[in-house]
């Protein structure tokens, strides 16, 4: 079991570091901002299209709606992966789900 755990671990720190690579691209409906965020959620790129720069509370709202859908994504896609390792290698034991997150 020990040794079972240990290569889940092994597994779970190689999800980790190919998440980092997963890029998530968010645009907002009307095309007028686009982020791109990895599945870690580090944000890697803003494009911000010129009309937005003329009102700055517009922008703010704007980057925050758009920044917190992609956030939701990446978070998303974290789950999904990292889920999908531990389910396969390990026996679900109750109260240990988060264990490994």
């Amino acid at each position: 079991m020990m040794g079972q755990m240990q290569e889940t671990q092994r597994k779970i720190e190689e999800t980790h570091q190919m998440l980092n690579n997963v890029i998530i691209d968010h645009t907002s409906s009307d095309n007028l901002l686009k982020v791109s965020i990895t599945a870690n959620n580090e944000l890697k790129n803003i494009i911000i299209d010129d009309s937005l720069l003329q009102d700055k509370d517009q922008l703010e709202d704007y980057l925050i709606l758009i920044i917190n859908q992609a956030i939701q994504k990446a978070t998303l896609k974290n789950k999904t992966e990292l889920d999908a390792v531990t389910k396969i290698d390990l026996p679900m034991i109750p109260g240990m789900e988060n264990m490994f997150q």
